[in-house]
């Protein structure tokens, strides 16, 4: 389900890609696929990512950590592990 909703994202070649999740439910060989092809898919637009696996958000250019509805960190994945703050904790 979510493999064919990201594929009917992808086709509409929005400038903006919003993906909640898109690996959640996958397993781990089906979600380094769709890891693959959504690192593909995001060069030359914007991507907004919601999620809980470091593997999906490691290779961002930013990273916002939110706790309770607060922005707690910002950077990227080499400078929120240095800090060792809730990133790093994730």
């Amino acid at each position: 389900k979510q493999c064919v909703a990201v594929a009917c994202a992808l086709i509409r070649n929005p400038c903006i890609l919003l993906l909640g999740e898109a690996n959640s439910a996958l397993d781990s060989e089906s979600e380094k696929l769709v890891q693959e092809a959504l690192d593909k898919a995001r060069n030359g637009r914007t991507t907004i990512v919601i999620a809980n696996l470091l593997s999906t958000i490691k290779d961002a250019d930013l990273i916002l950590v939110v706790k309770d509805g607060t922005l707690v960190e910002s950077g990227r994945h080499s400078e929120l592990t240095a800090l060792g703050g809730a990133y790093s904790g994730l």
